[in-house]
């Protein structure tokens, strides 16, 4: 019954950073390196909708980060043009059901933090004029814009430059993702913040009290804009010990964060590490004395696993409409809603009802 409902349900993966594993290859390999080795899984795990998160590695740190910005920008475009007839990178609400009907994987383009650009808000109309459609503002640590969630201790909050990023985001129709950043700077987020934003990779801090993970007020605080959280598979924000690295545990995180933020606001964000980071990392620094440097919740180690997720959903007894929501459709209804929409443009809808 799982197995059905999986493959009929809109699957949405807001974080796979796979842009970092095909954009490693020579740019002739781009196109049939995603549809040869990424786009099986992703059919294989069901996946309909792909956020896709521009993350740049601390080797192009500071000097190199916006050429590799605008170089993975230009990979995500590469691959869709090469495999056309099964993925479509989306700008707005309207292509990503275009992409549905036509059986396509809709594609959308994030930036996981904004190294590139810096305190330069002035090029957050350039990249979304190049597609980015989601992004963050800090990763672990201090950025011109804000502080990420392993600064937690400074208690900071958004810059001036953050303050405007934000602002700047919300007029264009770009949608805000708060996973990374500092608790201090969720809060300033969630009291400023006119437009619904995202989580696109956070846990329950109430199971796992680790700093990336979202406490269950800020999760009612999200929800109350009508934004969503999306829950992170990576073991380490899902238990304190490899025992709790299960489906079980996981799935814990996504109906905790049902019951707190409620059924209507949550999703997956699985973040999947393992194949990405075997990609890229010598051999050498794969392993340390406490094992594998980027663990993995068996079962759950690429995009092929995602039915695990259904399969123990129903398990638990949860209703088909909810699990069609936590799969995909909570994500579908907020990008319908907000993906590439002008503050102006949402105002008129608004407006009319």
């Amino acid at each position: 019954m799982y197995v059905d409902l999986h493959r009929k349900a809109v699957v949405a993966d807001t974080h796979n950073d796979l842009l970092m594993a095909v954009s490693a290859r020579p740019p002739r390999r781009w196109a049939s390196f995603f549809r040869d080795q990424w786009l099986p899984q992703l059919r294989d795990g069901g996946v309909k909708v792909q956020v896709l998160p521009v993350f740049i590695d601390d080797q192009f740190r500071p000097e190199g980060a916006l050429r590799q910005t605008l170089r993975m920008i230009e990979c995500a475009h590469v691959m869709a043009e090469g495999s056309a007839d099964e993925v479509s990178v989306c700008l707005d609400g309207a292509q990503v059901d275009a992409a549905l009907a036509q059986g396509k994987i809709a594609l959308v383009i994030a930036m996981e933090s904004m190294p590139g650009l810096d305190a330069g808000v002035e090029l957050i109309p350039t990249v979304f004029r190049l597609g980015v459609r989601v992004a963050s503002i800090a990763h672990w640590g201090r950025t011109p814009l804000a502080d990420g969630s392993g600064e937690d201790a400074t208690g900071s909050r958004l810059t001036a430059a953050g303050v405007e990023a934000l602002h700047e985001m919300e007029r264009l129709g770009m949608i805000f993702d708060v996973s990374h950043l500092g608790a201090s700077g969720v809060a300033h987020v969630l009291e400023i913040a006119s437009r619904p934003v995202i989580a696109t990779h956070s846990s329950a801090r109430a199971l796992r009290d680790h700093h990336r993970n979202l406490t269950d007020d800020q999760m009612r605080a999200i929800a109350a804009l009508g934004g969503v959280i999306c829950t992170n598979f990576y073991p380490p924000f899902v238990a304190d010990s490899p025992a709790g690295y299960t489906v079980a545990r996981l799935v814990d995180h996504i109906l905790h964060t049902a019951e707190v933020a409620g059924e209507g606001h949550v999703g997956l964000g699985p973040d999947f590490l393992e194949e990405v980071m075997a990609d890229l990392t010598p051999p050498c620094c794969e392993t340390s004395e406490e094992g594998p440097v980027f663990p993995v919740v068996p079962g759950l180690e690429g995009p092929r696993g995602l039915p695990l997720v259904t399969e123990e959903l129903v398990r638990r007894g949860v209703s088909e409409d909810v699990i069609r929501g936590i799969l995909g459709g909570n994500v579908l209804r907020l990008f319908r809603a907000e993906l590439g929409r002008s503050a102006s443009e949402r105002a008129v809808a608004v407006a009319a009802g």
